[in-house]
């Protein structure tokens, strides 16, 4: 089997775990800003009705759902958006480099959740195991 097949074979079990494990990054954000877990001095005071606790919701909630692979392409879309939302407010004001301005990850996130949205969950998700 030469290299292009085994990569096309591998490739929508790969889409998995990408997925899998961006929601697991993701949830972290929520966790540490809802629960305290991991402790974040800058989230010690954060009031849930704020925009980052409101994230934090949608952190939470979303990441659950992204690492299930459940309603996967709607979440991921919201995701997407809250993500381009948090940078063009937290980081795009502080210059116009991503890497000097701190957004690499939001951006990042953004355009990952933004190809969840239009490639699915992979096979290894409750999305897949509905459509059987």
């Amino acid at each position: 089997m030469n290299f292009d097949a085994l990569a096309a074979s591998w490739a929508p079990r790969l889409l998995s775990i990408m997925r899998i494990m961006t929601g697991l990054l993701l949830l972290q954000h929520g966790t540490a800003k809802l629960f305290k877990i991991p402790v974040i001095p800058m989230f010690a005071n954060l009031s849930i009705t704020s925009l980052p606790g409101i994230a934090g919701i949608l952190e939470l909630v979303g990441g659950v759902l992204i690492i299930l692979g459940l309603f996967t392409r709607s979440t991921a879309f919201i995701l997407s958006g809250m993500t381009a939302f948090a940078y063009f407010i937290a980081h795009a004001p502080k210059g116009f480099y991503p890497i000097l301005n701190g957004g690499e990850l939001a951006a990042l996130y953004c355009f990952v959740f933004l190809y969840l949205a239009a490639a699915g969950p992979g096979p290894w998700s409750i999305d897949a195991g509905r459509k059987k």
